[in-house]
């Protein structure tokens, strides 16, 4: 049984809101930059806004399990079943750092390994999307509150002149490069973070793939959100992409595998893009 409710879905959406103020107020000022031991960047902004999530769903799920990508990072890792939360408290931390404002405040439920509510905020642009048992939604937020109605979003028919693919803006490889969809491509555009999901899920573009590196705190509430929308996120083979991975002998606890996501899995020909 799910517990992807409306009142979740509401307390997810304010702790994301609140999270965004704490980032966009460490985002006026300069920024200090640390690094982890993978190499990747960190800031003040990922553990406050961390801070505020895990609070945030203590209170709202408490005893579901959370995985954090600055908890994980830490060596804090909490023992997971069939049911627990993904949260990426900054995705996007470049993005932050180069200041385009493309970063997102991720959380997502996970329950027998598929995102089943997720919510995606990006506060510099004041675009929030959630998705769960309801569909997918949007809404714009201004000056930390909700600045107007919510509306529904789906996934779109390809536009006649072709595909428009969404790509990583700081992780682009040959593999991507090479990737050809069962469609004509009318255009590229390169995007930081989850919005990327987001952006399909709300009939903005068609498809994300995706052949470099990533960890499934930065994908689950964007995956969330697009399956949500009517979207799907696969293996390049056409596989299952599921969430919860552990105990493999080849990657890290959490870590992804390469993958396509689309507005429809026909523009994917899966026997070309194996990866």
């Amino acid at each position: 049984m799910t517990i992807a409710t409306s009142g979740l879905l509401d307390g997810l959406v304010a702790a994301s809101i609140e999270a965004g103020r704490i980032i966009m107020d460490v985002y006026a000022r300069p920024i200090d930059v640390a690094f982890k031991a993978d190499a990747s960047p960190v800031t003040e902004a990922d553990g406050l806004a961390e801070q505020v999530l895990l609070a945030a769903l203590e209170r709202l799920a408490p005893g579901v399990p959370v995985v954090a990508e600055e908890s994980v990072s830490a060596g804090r890792v909490p023992v997971t079943a069939d049911c627990f939360f993904l949260v990426d408290p900054l995705d996007g931390t470049k993005e932050f750092i180069h200041r385009n404002g493309e970063f997102t405040v991720n959380v997502a439920l996970v329950e027998m390994g598929v995102p089943v509510a997720g919510i995606v905020y990006a506060p510099a642009i004041g675009r929030l999307f959630a998705g769960g048992p309801d569909g997918a939604h949007e809404v714009a937020v201004g000056d930390g509150h909700l600045a107007g109605a919510w509306r529904a979003i789906g996934v779109r028919q390809v536009p006649r002149e072709g595909a428009t693919l969404l790509l990583s803006r700081s992780h682009g490889t040959a593999a991507t490069e090479a990737f050809r969809p069962t469609v004509a491509v009318a255009g590229r555009r390169v995007i930081g973070s989850s919005l990327k999901f987001c952006l399909i899920a709300a009939g903005e573009g068609d498809i994300y793939p995706r052949f470099s590196p990533t960890m499934e705190w930065d994908t689950a509430a964007g995956d969330a959100v697009l399956r949500a929308a009517g979207g799907t996120t696969v293996l390049p083979d056409g596989g299952a992409f599921l969430y919860g991975k552990r105990d493999r002998r080849d990657l890290a606890d959490f870590a992804n595998s390469s993958f396509i996501a689309a507005s429809d899995r026909r523009l994917v020909a899966f026997s070309h893009n194996l990866a």
